[in-house]
């Protein structure tokens, strides 16, 4: 009878271990991916002036798909991606100038599975220049510059690490005519993309570390540098070590040989100080110096 008892509550603990150890069963449906992934882009402000956009930076996008639970979207500008459960967003690229993304978009279905869809945007950010430089710069609209050739330094070069000539600095009237007879030319539009054009009357001047940049050869001097008609400048904070005594902390860059008013190998330019008479301009050129440009209003 006690061998009856003891095999039977052996029996029932196995029963309850076995019992115990059997998985859970979870019925989670249909594993469904998604399929017909469409991805649609706008860039807001495209028109025939404008074929990247009106400087905002902005773009609409749209994606859709059949059996799509959300969409997580890279945008491809190094930003961490977001989920976009409807699929629609205005997205906003904030680095300035014109360059080109790729959207990725995994549209995501049951149990996590996935389509996924790329697609090529090119987007232009025009930065938001502050006003009072936009004003002086432009009047609002247009405005003629010369080079300032009746100032102390309208023409100078110092140290890499310095913010003044302390090179050389001109003294007035001192330099090279073909320096001195170029109008330049700053215009805005209705966006505040700001547009830069030169009539060097056939000639600029160029230092002679950098006049195989504008494929000539030679040592310092009057060079008939192709200026290259109406170019769209490229604004951002400012990348060197000035501090906000020394400069506005705004620079642009100069698309194609970024000559202004005599060349430096340079394109990009900061703006140390600006009226609405006259703009001082620094930059690095070809030899690794800083150059420094003064402008007066014409």
């Amino acid at each position: 009878m006690i061998t009856i008892k003891r095999s039977f509550i052996a029996l029932f603990l196995l029963t309850v271990v076995f019992s115990s150890c059997k998985k859970a069963e979870y019925n989670i449906g249909d594993i469904i991916t998604p399929t017909g992934l469409a991805l649609n882009t706008v860039v807001v402000g495209t028109d025939a002036a404008n074929p990247f956009g009106n400087g905002t930076g902005k773009v609409d996008i749209t994606v859709t798909a059949a059996n799509a639970l959300s969409y997580k979207i890279d945008f491809g500008d190094g930003t961490a991606p977001q989920l976009v459960p409807t699929g629609v967003i205005q997205y906003r690229y904030g680095a300035p100038g014109t360059a080109e993304y790729n959207i990725t978009v995994n549209a995501i279905g049951t149990a996590g599975v996935m389509s996924t869809i790329t697609k090529k945007v090119k987007v232009f950010v025009n930065f938001q220049i502050p006003a009072a430089i936009l004003q002086s710069l432009t009047n609002g609209s247009s405005k003629v510059w010369q080079t300032d050739h009746d100032a102390p330094g309208h023409f100078g070069v110092g140290a890499a690490s310095e913010f003044f000539a302390n090179y050389y600095a001109a003294t007035p009237n001192s330099r090279e005519a073909c320096a001195y007879d170029d109008d330049i030319t700053f215009s805005k539009d209705a966006n505040d993309n700001v547009k830069m054009s030169i009539d060097n009357k056939g000639a600029s001047f160029s230092i002679g570390a950098a006049t195989t940049f504008y494929g000539f050869g030679g040592g310092d001097g009057c060079y008939a540098i192709n200026t290259g008609g109406l170019k769209s400048l490229i604004f951002m904070d400012a990348t060197s070590a000035s501090t906000p005594a020394q400069s506005t902390r705004i620079q642009f860059t100069v698309p194609g040989n970024g000559i202004i008013n005599f060349g430096t190998g340079g394109t990009t330019y900061e703006i140390l100080s600006i009226t609405d008479t006259q703009v001082h301009l620094r930059n690095i050129g070809a030899d690794g110096n800083s150059w420094y440009q003064k402008l007066i209003k014409k």
